[in-house]
């Protein structure tokens, strides 16, 4: 069989997308953002994001085929985010996908967006080796996952128990007057200060709860004790050292991230780790797993910024290893899932 075509759609938050992959090679990737919308709120409003969703997927869809030069009857499938993300969201995209799918009479893909932040690595980085283990992060998600297989099977190895690192970023930079998203304000206040600064708690990393929890994750006090530091400072007249704040937060939990995948590695024999997410962005982050990767003797492979965002390149990825894997195509009426669990690739 030659390399199979793919429509890949994404509509999970603020970023409504469409890209198409042959094989592995990216023919065209086009996002429209509704962020700025947003901004103003300091967080994204499911409503304005469904809006925006539904005003853009046309234009975003029609330019991704046109800059691929193809027609939708080119395509060999359609795989399109059916989860997890905010439900209002997901369901424009799915329905759109849904008809574009009936229209042109194209298998379609329910994927899981969190299993195509994995896949998308293949574009840059080629196939996965036996045994890989996939470091999530996002804003809403934090998670270890062990890829037997990323087509058929993924474990779930550890996961966030409160707040991911991306939201831990957001209400740091909220208390610090940045506007959303506060990520990219915090990465660049922390490349002018000094890390050990202050000292920030790494949390499930000690004791009981380390011994319990070797490979999940926990930012929820770690943004409580940056709170309480700032409030001690404010509180004494003191003036805040921004960017002190910011790196100190951001090296502890690029510590805490890099140290648990790297013990998960460990654990499962694996030479390769895969870093994927909007939070993979993040310089301090990229720098350390990539400092902890050499001291291991692990491969880290981290895509370029515009792959770790949510994109349709990495739907249109996932759905080109279940095309080649013979994997049947989701039912016309497959739901969307707003809580997909990670250990499910793409909807029955």
């Amino acid at each position: 069989m030659s390399e199979p075509v793919v429509l890949g759609i994404e509509s999970t938050c603020d970023e409504t997308a469409a890209a198409i992959v042959r094989g592995r090679t990216l023919l065209s990737n086009v996002v429209a953002s509704s962020m700025n919308e947003h901004a103003r709120y300091g967080g994204v409003i499911p409503e304005i994001a469904s809006r925006a969703h539904a005003e853009a997927f046309v234009p975003v869809v029609s330019k991704a085929l046109a800059d691929a030069d193809m027609e939708l009857a080119d395509v060999d499938a359609i795989a399109v985010s059916s989860g997890p993300g905010l439900a209002g969201c997901l369901a424009v995209g799915v329905s759109g996908a849904k008809a574009l799918a009936w229209a042109a009479n194209k298998p379609l893909y329910g994927i899981n967006h969190v299993i195509g932040h994995i896949a998308v690595t293949q574009l840059q980085f080629g196939p996965f080796p036996p045994d890989t283990l996939a470091l999530i992060v996002s804003g809403g998600h934090t998670s270890l996952l062990h890829v037997e297989d990323v087509a058929r099977h993924v474990d779930v190895v550890g996961t966030t128990l409160d707040d991911a690192a991306g939201e831990c970023f957001d209400k740091v930079a909220r208390l610090l007057g940045f506007p959303y998203p506060g990520g990219p304000h915090i990465d660049r206040h922390a490349q002018q200060g000094d890390p050990h600064a202050i000292r920030v708690p790494q949390g499930l990393t000690q004791g009981k709860s380390a011994a319990r929890h070797p490979y999940d994750f926990s930012f929820s006090g770690v943004k409580t004790a940056v709170a309480r530091w700032i409030e001690e400072q404010q509180a004494a007249g003191r003036e805040i050292p921004v960017n002190d704040v910011c790196a100190s937060l951001a090296d502890s939990v690029a510590t805490v991230l890099a140290r648990k995948a790297m013990r998960g590695c460990e654990q499962y024999d694996s030479s390769t780790l895969i870093v994927g997410g909007g939070f993979s962005a993040n310089s301090q982050l990229r720098a350390k797993l990539l400092e902890f990767g050499a001291k291991h003797g692990v491969e880290v492979r981290i895509p370029e910024i515009k792959l770790c965002t949510d994109n349709g390149a990495m739907v249109a990825m996932l759905g080109v290893n279940l095309v080649e894997a013979g994997i049947s195509p989701s039912s016309p009426g497959f739901p969307i899932d707003s809580a997909m669990p990670m250990t499910r690739i793409v909807a029955a």
